[in-house]
């Protein structure tokens, strides 16, 4: 059974809703409405609603997100409604236990919200947060910014593995983040599109780890994004009320997930009897390759890829088949990965340039990939010669991963 997407909604990510004085329940209201308005449903056509969140229990002291997200609208209440957590990979768990509900005929419509607001405290105690999502006794506890530095030991792990100099693959980073900001200018709801790169560059400059900088990473960000799946019973009623065809309408064509153990010391020292840094990842991409019908990375268009580092996009090179494990530097030299390339890498200007509301992070991609899939992707928007898009979002240094294929049948 495919899952059809109806439409959905972006908050901007450039807000703070804090100094605007934006409840976390007028975030929910906003997207919500916002994506029943982009299906053209009702809130009446709801029938089960699954919130992806992260850590509104310490940025927020409020937990119960499944029981708050009815509060968007009165239609909403006495529907069944979940909140699931799964660190930066809330968003895509929930998207998946939506799916399988569907799957399941449990319901036909399903509303999926991925919402964060993390600007409520300084980077430092944020830092201290998002350790959670390691193992925080053994990785974060007491450790400045601890997840630039897994991540930069990511980056020391190719560096060593595959034998390049730090400075090349330096300049790769840096490349990876410039070419983030460039596609961000291009999307109105990224949190740098208005950024003068130049003027903060010092800033930017700054060293967290060996490998990371501050502008490997991605930003502190408030955010809320909601998309609306259904059966493809329903999407049928639905494009023949309509007028439209109903293999118009973007599906959920394959999917993977996989959990890594947690440590990251623990993934790199299992990976190293195997091709890939992040086999676990590479499974997952395969997996939503093999349920979807599709060879691989030549038959997609774009790929959204969670660059929380630059050292994650860098392994999303070969994890997604561009190039061999290791060769990853070669995509880049010829420029494959840019909007016009041979698959383009975060057009939408990714978790870097379009920022990264932890929580929200999942929907938000499935939401660009349903975008660039119905060609309403505007300014960002690529070329569709397979239509076919894939979507990665990770939770903690590599730990849980789910990979989506989205796309729609020839017509």
């Amino acid at each position: 059974m495919l899952i059809k997407i109806l439409g959905g909604y972006q908050t901007d990510f450039a807000r703070n809703w804090l100094k605007e004085d934006v409840s976390i329940v007028e975030a929910f209201k906003e997207c919500v409405s916002g994506a029943l308005e982009s299906s053209r449903l009702n809130a009446s056509d709801i029938e089960t609603i699954h919130v992806g969140n992260a850590a509104a229990e310490l940025f927020l002291s409020q937990g119960h997100l499944g029981a708050l997200a009815i509060e968007a609208d009165t239609s909403l209440r006495g529907l069944p409604s979940a909140r699931h957590e799964a660190a930066c990979a809330s968003g895509s768990i929930a998207a998946l236990a939506a799916s399988a509900e569907i799957e399941a005929r449990r319901y036909e419509v399903a509303l999926v919200i991925g919402i964060e607001q993390m600007k409520t405290v300084d980077p430092q105690k944020c830092g201290d947060f998002l350790g959670t999502a390691a193992w925080y006794e053994k990785e974060a506890k007491d450790i400045e910014f601890p997840f630039p530095k897994l991540f930069g030991k990511l980056g020391a792990e190719y560096i060593d593995r595959f034998n390049i100099s730090h400075d090349y693959y330096s300049e790769c980073q840096s490349y990876l983040s410039d070419l983030m900001f460039t596609n961000a200018r291009l999307n109105q709801k990224a949190q740098s599109r208005i950024w003068d790169i130049a003027s903060i560059s010092d800033k930017l400059a700054a060293r967290i780890s060996p490998e990371i900088t501050v502008k490997d990473c991605s930003q502190i960000t408030d955010g809320a994004v909601a998309i609306i799946i259904a059966s493809e019973q329903f999407a049928a009623k639905y494009a023949q009320n309509r007028g439209i065809n109903l293999d118009s309408i973007p599906s959920i064509k394959g999917w993977g997930h996989t959990t890594a153990p947690i440590a990251l010391s623990d993934k790199l020292s299992e990976s190293r009897n195997t091709r890939y840094v992040l086999p676990h990842a590479r499974k997952a991409i395969m997996d939503a390759y093999y349920r979807a019908g599709i060879a691989g990375h030549s038959c997609l268009d774009s790929y959204e890829f969670h660059d929380c580092f630059t050292t994650t996009s860098y392994a999303s090179i070969d994890l997604v088949g561009l190039t061999k494990p290791g060769q990853n530097h070669v995509a880049i030299e010829k420029g494959w990965i840019e909007k016009d390339g041979l698959l383009p890498l975060n057009p939408s200007g990714g978790l870097i340039g379009a920022g990264h509301p932890v929580g929200a992070t999942g929907v938000r991609q499935l939401l660009d990939s349903y975008l660039q899939i119905s060609e309403k992707a505007g300014s960002y928007q690529v070329e569709l010669k397979n239509k076919n898009v894939l979507a990665v979002n990770i939770g903690g240094s590599g730990t849980t991963t789910v990979a989506t294929v989205i796309g729609k049948n020839e017509l």
